[in-house]
């Protein structure tokens, strides 16, 4: 079993994996992941109803959460207003991390600043920032303006291993995957090279999780049935070095299409 970890320099605990909102999963589906202990909760840009809904009957648990926010917007005070409506349409009062959405450079001194107002208010605690850029994922983890990073990492997009996780350092920011499935594809790889048994959803999030950069694989369950791979694989843990090594092999073949 995979057992909860360190959300960086955060120094919050949280079950290593998360779950996305925005494919369409139910609030009873929501509600039984925290059941099993899933903390880590993302509200992005496609914000369903049954989000919302599950925070409502969550209730008192809500401290025990780690609630993400995230927006794309380009400005400090585009930022403010998103994270604001996006508080009122939950009904919170405040988040625990704000997420800077798809950046390509380091945020800029304005953004930096309208993010540390953000804090001061009493509206987010900690800030992300996800990026497909490896080399800016590398030099923001040097610095103390992001407290969480949001990186791409999956069996066939391994480059964080040696472009992102070895500059984290004694006191990294937490480690956030996206992507595990790389957009699915890993789902269906040719049966030739997963050696007769393709990839489910849950041999990609251990993968993943098998990595102890990685402190929560992100997960995006469009049904409830979704929610039951989620809780497998965390039940069943670590991936051995045989299995390491088929999906390693998998990864292999469907970067290679992909390229």
């Amino acid at each position: 079993m995979f057992e909860p970890r360190l959300l960086g320099r955060t120094g919050l605990p949280v079950c290593p994996i998360g779950l996305s909102s925005g494919y369409g999963v139910p609030a009873a589906a929501v509600e039984r992941a925290v059941d099993a202990g899933v903390n880590y909760l993302y509200w992005g840009s496609r914000r369903t109803s049954a989000f919302p809904e599950a925070l409502r009957h969550l209730g008192s648990r809500r401290d025990g959460l780690i609630l993400v926010l995230q927006s794309y917007m380009p400005t400090g005070a585009l930022i403010a207003r998103s994270l604001e409506r996006g508080l009122k349409k939950l009904g919170v009062e405040r988040a625990d991390v704000l997420l800077l959405g798809f950046w390509t450079r380091v945020p800029p001194p304005a953004i930096q600043e309208a993010c540390a107002r953000l804090k001061a208010r009493g509206l987010v605690r900690f800030v992300a920032v996800s990026s497909h850029k490896r080399a800016l994922l590398a030099d923001l983890a040097q610095g103390e303006f992001a407290d969480i990073l949001h990186v791409r990492y999956n069996a066939a997009h391994r480059g964080a291993e040696h472009d992102v996780f070895p500059s984290l350092g004694p006191r990294p920011p937490g480690i956030v995957s996206f992507t595990a499935t790389c957009w699915k594809k890993l789902l269906r790889a040719a049966p030739d090279a997963a050696k007769g048994r393709t990839p489910g959803a849950g041999d990609c999030y251990r993968f993943v999780l098998s990595h102890p950069a990685v402190s929560v694989c992100m997960t995006g369950p469009s049904r409830a049935e979704h929610v039951d791979d989620v809780l497998a694989a965390l039940r069943r843990g670590p991936m051995d070095d045989d299995e390491l090594a088929w999906m390693r092999r998998v990864g292999d073949v469907v970067y290679g299409k992909a390229r």
